[in-house]
């Protein structure tokens, strides 16, 4: 395992910063563009949110719409995904591994967190979006694997 002190110098904990970070803020952006498609559709979740428009038209916009709900759970699909990619990445950099190994599991997994997201929302046809699923979870279990194997020598 890497000493704590040398891992801020470590180029595979840089690595794994920056494709953690550009993660995190594709799963951020997720919130704007569902509320970008709740106000282009006129789609509200809750009474308070339609504040301002008229009585009769408030009980109109509370429902469920098909592609609000779509981005909603391409949203809830990223949650459920980055947060243990980012957990188990930060102890994947700690066991020490090369960088180019590091580099192609990050890479890859952004790239199919992404390549998610759109086959998501524009409902491309099955198996695209389960196989860049299938892509990101591959990766986070082989790191698992790796932080297993290194920290309880199995």
């Amino acid at each position: 395992m890497v000493e704590f002190t040398h891992m801020i110098d470590s180029e595979v904990f840089l690595a794994f910063s920056t494709y953690a970070t550009i993660v995190v803020v594709k799963m951020m952006m997720m919130a704007p563009i569902t509320g970008y498609f709740r106000l282009t559709r006129k789609v509200f979740a809750n009474m308070e949110d339609t504040a301002l428009v008229s009585n009769e038209d408030k009980k109109r916009m509370i429902r469920v719409d098909p592609e609000v709900e779509r981005v909603r759970r391409c949203h809830q699909n990223d949650l459920e995904n980055i947060i243990p990619f980012v957990l188990i990445g930060l102890l994947y950099s700690l066991t020490g591994p090369d960088l180019s190994s590091a580099l192609f599991h990050f890479r890859v997994f952004v790239g199919s967190r992404f390549c998610h997201t759109v086959t998501y929302l524009c409902s491309l046809p099955q198996p695209s979006r389960a196989l860049f699923f299938l892509a990101g979870m591959v990766v986070t279990f082989s790191m698992v694997y790796r932080v297993l194997s290194t920290a309880l020598y199995l």
